[in-house]
């Protein structure tokens, strides 16, 4: 009798506590979509403060179209510029503009429109860095956010030198669009825009039109701020007339009508600027809380039993044939989404924590992030064909370049699994920031501004000084990737000493000397604030 009560007891007690996770796990729910909403809507408040901060240098970038006829020039160009506004469909929308309107040319354009690709890239690797706490969170995290630039650079540094010398983008456009009788559609749909557009407006307002203008010489503009208005007047002109016979008599009436709805910075006395950086700090303030809950709401949500389930149904090793099509239905899967949100770097930011929590490989997420590709090309000639019917072909035919550029990097980087060394590169990647972490910013500001600047540059020294100090730079760069190649694989064909690098000096074959380096500044700087004892910097 004992023994069943104390059964039934247990029973009840197994309930309750089943009972109170249910509970527990439904309340989460609301709260994680109500985290993902503001992290969107952070995400989107950031891309507006960066076009008030940089959108003037890079309308003024884009109306140098000397440089622009430079193809490594146009890349870095695209890069910059879209890392400024952290929109590629920004600084796309630019480039349709100005061929639209005839300031530059399609062969001009194609360019800059891979280096927006690679631009766009660098916000699923800022999320990355919020999750440097943990070490092996942050090894997946990185890894998966970084596998998005290796593929864009890797694209581009196959089609951009075969572009420059075949045409090959400008051809296949060229060709789709005479072949295709092009029709002015609708505009591109914004789903995602009619959930955060009522926060996001409450906050700022932009005219983006400011900076095509300045892109494209309006000098009417040029003192013009991004920031929308609240009101401006419109003169409205009638005729009365008293009877029949009588001659009309016109009339005019000066009313005002809201340009934009009210927001915090509406008739605000501060710089484009100063309000770009007032909205750069709190959006990533907010990012980054968002992204901390975000990820601990999914560690205590997918757990157990749950994360178990949904490692099996996404990481699971089908039979050859189904994995093939599992693959490309990811594809799909990540083309329709993007679609969907209207942003590659919205939905690669949002699978970015899942990756370092551990629920999505990067084997899987590999194929969600191409398809993010290629579905922000698709909304990209939607939009092209809402143009006007004078700029349809020249609209069009940008975005088609858009597409194949990003079709053509899949073929090359996706179906054979030899040829998918993103996922390698990346790896690599994770490792080295999971062991140095402060390698993860310096890779930021490498790749993505000293780098491109250092071209940028040297472009505009001229062909031959960037011919005179890149060529021996690539050079040197094939030569070592071919001896470590060798190294690995066919030691026997190199000589003696160059079957390792140990003649080499350390801080020239590992960056252990750099991260001793700046251990000791950093203890250095928090011993001068007194939050060490001298004897632990002594010993160490």
């Amino acid at each position: 009798m004992t023994d069943a009560f104390q059964s039934q007891t247990m029973e009840t007690q197994l309930r309750s506590e089943q009972v109170k996770t249910v509970l527990s796990a439904l309340c989460k729910i609301p709260f994680l979509f109500l985290l993902l909403y503001f992290f969107v809507c952070s995400l989107d408040v950031l891309s507006s403060a960066f076009q008030l901060a940089g959108g003037r240098v890079a309308g003024d970038i884009f109306q140098e179209n000397a440089i622009l006829s430079n193809p490594v020039a146009g890349l870095v160009v695209g890069i910059l510029v879209t890392v400024l506004v952290q929109s590629s469909s920004t600084s796309t929308s630019i480039i349709v503009s100005l061929v639209s309107s005839g300031l530059l040319d399609v062969h001009s354009a194609i360019p800059i429109i891979m280096g927006s690709n690679i631009g766009t890239s660098v916000t699923n690797t800022i999320v990355a860095l919020m999750q440097a706490g943990e070490r092996e969170e942050f090894e997946r995290a990185f890894a998966g956010a970084t596998v998005h630039d290796c593929f864009n650079w890797l694209s581009v540094l196959v089609l951009l030198p075969l572009e420059a010398v075949s045409g090959l983008l400008r051809h296949l456009s060229q060709a789709v669009v005479d072949t295709l009788q092009f029709s002015s559609g609708e505009e591109a749909p914004e789903l995602l825009k009619v959930l955060t557009e009522p926060l996001t407006k409450m906050i700022i307002q932009l005219d983006r039109s400011v900076i095509t203008a300045i892109a494209t010489g309006d000098q009417s503009v040029r003192n013009k701020s991004l920031v929308k208005q609240w009101c401006q007047t419109t003169t409205m002109e009638f005729l009365t007339q008293t009877n029949l016979f009588s001659t009309p008599d016109l009339h005019y009436i000066t009313s005002l009508s809201l340009c934009s709805g009210r927001h915090l910075f509406v008739d605000c006395i501060l710089s484009d600027l100063a309000i770009g950086l007032i909205l750069l700090a709190c959006s990533l303030l907010v990012l980054c809380s968002c992204l901390i809950l975000l990820v601990k709401l999914l560690n205590s949500l997918l757990k157990g039993q749950v994360a178990s389930a949904i490692n099996k149904v996404i990481n699971t090793d089908f039979n050859l044939n189904f994995r093939r099509t599992h693959c490309y239905l990811a594809l799909l899967v990540g083309a329709g989404m993007t679609f969907l949100v209207q942003s590659s770097s919205v939905f690669t930011s949002a699978i970015t924590p899942l990756i370092g929590i551990g629920v999505i490989s990067i084997e899987r997420a590999y194929p969600l992030t191409l398809g993010s590709n290629l579905g922000t090309t698709t909304t990209a000639t939607l939009a092209a064909l809402a143009s006007p019917g004078d700029k349809l072909a020249a609209a069009t035919q940008v975005a088609l370049c858009h597409f194949f550029f990003n079709l053509l990097g899949i073929l090359l980087w996706y179906p054979i699994p030899v040829t998918r060394l993103p996922i390698r590169m990346a790896c690599a990647l994770g490792n080295c920031t999971a062991r140095y972490r402060w390698f993860a910013v310096l890779y930021l500001l490498l790749c993505f501004l000293l780098l491109p600047s250092l071209v940028f540059a040297l472009s505009m020294a001229g062909w031959k000084v960037m011919t005179g100090i890149g060529v021996p730079v690539i050079m040197v760069i094939i030569s070592v990737v071919t001896v470590n190649m060798l190294q690995v694989r066919r030691p026997d064909f190199l000589p003696l000493r160059l079957q390792n690098w140990d003649f080499l000096p350390v801080w020239m074959t590992s960056l252990q000397p750099l991260d001793n380096l700046i251990t000791r500044v950093t203890l250095w700087c928090r011993q001068g604030r007194g939050e060490y004892p001298s004897q632990y910097y002594n010993t160490n």
